[in-house]
């Protein structure tokens, strides 16, 4: 679930668990303090854009576009070109596995890294490589539609602008690589991260500012990462807390120059089937929101009549958290559905089937908010 905070906007996924937040071997008082109760919640941070920072010569593809709602125009930016181009764009990925290391003040450490072996035989990083997020081989066919052999995103964002692509078949939006970059190791102090239990497995709880301020450090040590590339931060079993509630599953944002912001991501790998932020689903959910909406800070409009294109919003709090099942390479992953244009108000014809989700749901305009 995306979550805002006021000002300026970061992107969170969150969601509601009717759990205690158990706080592993170690007392209350030695640990960061989580809400036993959770909820969903909406947050914003603000993005960290400098006029004093020298503007990169290579800003990321994006593109305006416009719809009228009641009479008001709403316009937005997305990545890419417009689907009129007939063109393709690709937007370098690179993932950088993150190892969590919590340290109890009794001087107990719980480990969580993304080196991990799943039951597939895969590590975390190399199961995250091969979904379908990247893996371009798997059709979609939205009700008896053929939307495109392609990559999830590039297939939802296809689907979003059917009423064009349909005649423009060469557009795509695609995502390079990924290419992943060495391992980064965080270790949080004990007042910004505990072990707990949310859903029942022991999962790491890192406070969400702590953890921003140290990728906003780790962005400058790559010369790789760049304003046309997208940098994915990619933990295992850790969800992010604020203000002591659980639980982030990820976010996007961007930083740096103001004329040429950095657009970034995380999210985090579950391996427990059934709980939140499953395998990619939070990849999936995170991706679409930075497609439509890339530097969260309403370059060419991203204000509706429900706020910003946050387009998995609206859906992580349906069954199986919005995810899709996939098979693909021996393994079924999850993917979250993505509420289209029309949702925030644009024309139905827009899109596939005038579906108002990628997955065909039934829903009215803003009817789950923003």
């Amino acid at each position: 679930m995306m979550i805002k905070k006021s000002g300026n906007r970061l992107s969170l996924l969150a969601v509601v668990a009717v759990l205690a937040c158990n706080a592993g071997t170690a007392s209350a008082q030695d640990e960061m303090k989580v809400n036993e109760e959770v909820k969903p919640t909406y947050v914003t941070l603000p993005p960290r854009l400098r006029y004093d920072v020298k503007t990169p010569a290579t800003a990321l593809t994006t593109w305006n576009g416009s719809f009228t709602y009641k009479g008001r125009n709403y316009n937005y930016n997305m990545v890419g070109t417009a689907p009129s181009t007939n063109t393709s764009t690709t937007v370098q990925a690179y993932i950088i596995p993150l190892k969590i290391v919590i340290t109890s003040r009794r001087g107990t450490k719980t480990t969580f890294d993304p080196v991990h072996v799943l039951s597939n035989g895969n590590s975390v990083t190399q199961n995250t490589v091969v979904s379908p997020v990247f893996d371009s081989t798997t059709t979609y066919t939205q009700g008896g539609v053929n939307v495109g052999k392609t990559q999830y995103e590039d297939a939802f964002q296809r689907a979003n602008f059917w009423g064009t692509v349909s005649s423009h078949t060469s557009y795509h939006v695609l995502l390079g690589g990924p290419t992943v970059l060495a391992e980064q190791t965080l270790s949080p102090p004990s007042g910004s991260g505990t072990t707990g239990s949310p859903f029942g497995f022991t999962a790491g709880l890192v406070d969400i500012n702590w953890f921003d301020a140290q990728i906003q450090s780790l962005i400058s040590r790559f010369s790789q990462i760049q304003p046309n590339t997208l940098p994915i931060f990619l933990t295992y079993d850790v969800y992010l807390t604020q203000s002591g509630q659980c639980c982030i599953g990820g976010y996007h944002s961007s930083e740096g120059s103001v004329n040429a912001p950095q657009a970034y991501s995380h999210f985090t790998y579950v391996d427990h089937p059934g709980d939140f932020a499953q395998d990619v689903s939070a990849l999936s959910h995170e991706v679409g929101e930075w497609l439509d909406d890339p530097l969260v800070v309403n370059t060419g409009g991203n204000n509706t009549p429900c706020g910003i294109l946050e387009v998995g919003d609206p859906l992580e709090g349906n069954a199986n958290y919005g995810g899709y099942p996939y098979s693909l390479h021996g393994f079924t992953y999850n993917l979250q559905d993505l509420v289209t244009l029309p949702y925030f108000g644009a024309p139905p014809s827009t899109t596939v089937n005038n579906w108002f989700t990628f997955q065909g749901e039934s829903l009215s305009v803003c009817q789950n908010g923003s």
